[in-house]
């Protein structure tokens, strides 16, 4: 396998990851203003936003799903 193939799957894997902890934030139940600043930072810092967001951010508190 060459390395760039790697490279590519760990940016794959990061991104994934990068949306999922987007999608927790957007759905916690936290003030806009800690979930604006947790989404600029895993934005804008990806790698380090990310281990910043699992060590201090996710609470498991969510909100219900709507039902229609």
């Amino acid at each position: 396998m060459q390395i760039e193939y790697i490279w590519i799957a760990l940016a794959v894997i990061l991104l994934l990851l990068e949306l999922w902890a987007i999608n927790i934030v957007l759905r916690s139940t936290s003030g806009w203003e800690t979930k604006g600043l947790w989404l600029v930072v895993l934005i804008f810092v990806p790698l380090l936003g990310l281990i910043a967001w699992v060590m201090a951010g996710p609470k498991r508190e969510m909100q219900e799903p709507r039902k229609s």
